[in-house]
């Protein structure tokens, strides 16, 4: 072999070897998407070190460039000290309880919580022995009562899944925190853009980031934020082991979306008002929650906790029961039948049916979810045309009644 047929590879090698492009006096303007699973070193310790370093870039399910970005993104966006990003919301729910819980440990948490995770929760307590004491989310001494030696965890909605009921966050993280309890929010709801939990006490804030903070329909993700780096160390570490992590196209595709969550935010809660305000008259409907009502039980609350709007979910109570609620969701044209939110089309479901499933009748009472309760994720179409669209699905439920 010669000199020069060393120095110079052969197509099939060429191929397989391209040229990595050093960027000089410039820089992009969007982020860069780090595809590459894999990143390789220069010296047998500097990927050694690797292994033990959070900082460094060793493998995708470790870290990653962009999945980094958008983790410092939403750390920073919530008031957080670090944030790990997840698969999906339930990576995110699951990395938390699994990392903070063992056998025997009792948790508190609201009695109306997202059907996923009180199905979490429902399992470790059959296999791990965990008990859950369930509790309003809006009186604080319902917590301290429940208060254990054993308990581990105070878990929170900043607005409940899907009956919009607003946690009284700032009163029962204080009682949580006078018993050295971590208190954890899912924050899906609300976005780091209406509440930022940890400024009113919480510990850990979890999103399902394929909703608001995504916001279009073509990403799944989940986050965690962790207001102390001692909590999130114990979480990343279970998390690293469990695989949950964020590929980084979706946490591309999420870092685009949160360009613009606050125009999003802030027309998705403004229309959901105006039609929270129209179907609480029309005849057809029994209740309508939405935190910006008068008429909503923790309006109040809301008033302190979401001063800059309530958010895009709006949940209808009809009154033809269960056959109106699903002649309902199945009569809109402009909105679309389906089990997600916070997307910039508008969405609608039957919760009893399809997100709490899980859930027996008394269960479901217990929630606050009625037979004919209807979910609406308000989308960024204009007003009139989602209210003309609701209008006339109203009237085919009502046939129902």
């Amino acid at each position: 072999m010669t000199s020069a047929e060393s120095v110079t590879p052969r197509p099939e090698t060429l191929a397989v070897h391209p040229p990595h492009v050093e960027i000089k006096g410039s820089r992009p303007l969007g982020v860069p998407l780090h595809q590459g699973h894999v990143f390789a070193f220069d010296s047998a310790d500097a990927l050694a070190e690797g292994f033990t370093s959070p900082d460094a870039f060793l493998y995708s399910r470790l870290g990653n460039p962009t999945v980094r970005t958008l983790e410092d993104a939403v750390a920073r966006l919530e008031g957080g000290a670090a944030a790990r990003s997840f698969a999906s919301g339930m990576g995110a729910i699951n990395a938390v309880l699994l990392g903070l819980l063992g056998s025997g440990d009792h948790v508190i948490a609201q009695t109306c919580l997202y059907g996923g995770t009180y199905a979490v929760l429902t399992d470790l307590a059959a296999r791990w022995g965990v008990d859950v004491t369930y509790v309003s989310g809006t009186d604080p001494e319902e917590v301290r009562a429940a208060l254990r030696p054993e308990t581990r965890l105070l878990y929170l909605e900043t607005i409940a899944n899907p009956t919009t009921r607003v946690a009284d966050l700032p009163a029962l993280a204080a009682v949580a925190a006078g018993a050295g309890v971590p208190v954890v929010v899912d924050n899906t709801f609300a976005s780091p853009l209406l509440c930022r939990p940890l400024d009113h006490g919480a510990d850990i804030v979890v999103h399902s980031a394929t909703k608001y903070l995504a916001g279009h329909g073509d990403v799944l993700g989940g986050m965690a934020v962790f207001k102390d780096p001692g909590l999130y160390g114990r979480v990343r570490h279970h998390a690293v082991e469990q695989g949950a992590s964020t590929d980084p196209f979706a946490a591309w595709l999420t870092l685009r979306g949160m360009q613009t969550l606050s125009l999003r935010i802030e027309r998705q809660s403004a229309s959901a008002a105006e039609l929270a305000a129209r179907l609480e008259a029309h005849p057809a409907v029994e209740a309508v929650r939405h935190p910006a009502l008068a008429s909503h039980p923790d309006r109040e609350i809301a008033a302190r906790l979401l001063p800059a709007g309530g958010g895009g979910v709006v949940s209808v109570d009809l009154a033809g029961g269960r056959e109106a609620g699903r002649a309902f969701v199945e009569a809109v044209r402009l909105a679309s039948l389906s089990v997600s939110l916070g997307d910039v089309k508008t969405l609608v479901m039957h919760p009893a049916s399809t997100s709490h499933h899980q859930l027996d009748a008394t269960a479901l009472a217990a929630a606050g979810i009625g037979p004919g309760t209807v979910r609406l994720s308000v989308g960024i179409e204009h007003v009139e045309d989602l209210w003309a669209d609701l209008e006339q699905a109203l009237t085919e439920a009502g046939r129902t009644a």
